[in-house]
C-alpha cells in the first residue's frame, strides 16, 4: 500500500453547502487545491436542504478528480464528516438505509453517489468550524450562497420527488 500511495497526488478539497430556508433554494461551493493550484466549483438547486448541499459539495469535489487521489476533504458539516468518518453511512447502507432508531436514513441517493466516489480515492475527512477563521471554508460558503441565488436553478430530483428525504 505504501508504494501505491506514492503514485497518488494529495488533493485538498474544501466544501460547503447553503440553503435559504430548509428546504429552500440551495447551493454548494467547492475549492480543490493541489499545491499552488486552485479550482472553484459551485452550483445551485431551486428546492433542497442544507444537508443535501453539504453532501453534494463533497460529491462535486470528488467528481472533479480525474484519477485516484489521496484526499483531505474539509467540511463544516458534522453530519457529513461524522457519517463518513464514524461509519454511520455504511451502517445505514447495510441496514437497507435504516438508522439505528428504525427511521429511514435521509439523502440515500446522494450517499450512494458519495460512497461510489469514495471507493476510488483515499480520503481523510476533516471537520472545520463554519464561519470561523478558515479562509477556504469562508470562500466555499460565499460560493454556495451565491449559487443558491442564481436564476434558473437546477432541480434536485431526489428531494423534489420526495424519494430520498
Amino acid at each position: 500500500m505504501e508504494g501505491k500511495n506514492k503514485e497518488k497526488e494529495w488533493v485538498e478539497i474544501y466544501t460547503d453547502g447553503a440553503c435559504s430556508g430548509n428546504p429552500g433554494p440551495g447551493g454548494y461551493g467547492v475549492i480543490l487545491k493541489v499545491g499552488p493550484h486552485e479550482k472553484e466549483l459551485s452550483g445551485g438547486y431551486r428546492l433542497t436542504t442544507n444537508n443535501r448541499m453539504e453532501i453534494m459539495a463533497a460529491i462535486k469535489g470528488l467528481e472533479a478528480l480525474k484519477r485516484p487521489c489521496r484526499v483531505r476533504l474539509y467540511s463544516d458539516s458534522e453530519y457529513l464528516v461524522n457519517a463518513m468518518k464514524k461509519g454511520w453511512v455504511y451502517r445505514w447502507q447495510a441496514q437497507n438505509w435504516q438508522k439505528s432508531n428504525k427511521e429511514k436514513a435521509k439523502n440515500r441517493d446522494l450517499w450512494e453517489r458519495l460512497l461510489e466516489l469514495a471507493k476510488q480515492h483515499e480520503i481523510e475527512w476533516h471537520w472545520v468550524r463554519g464561519h470561523a477563521d478558515n479562509p477556504y471554508n469562508a470562500r466555499c460558503d460565499r460560493l454556495a450562497v451565491a449559487a443558491s441565488k442564481r436564476e434558473n436553478l437546477e432541480i434536485d430530483e431526489g428531494f423534489e420527488k420526495g424519494e430520498f428525504n
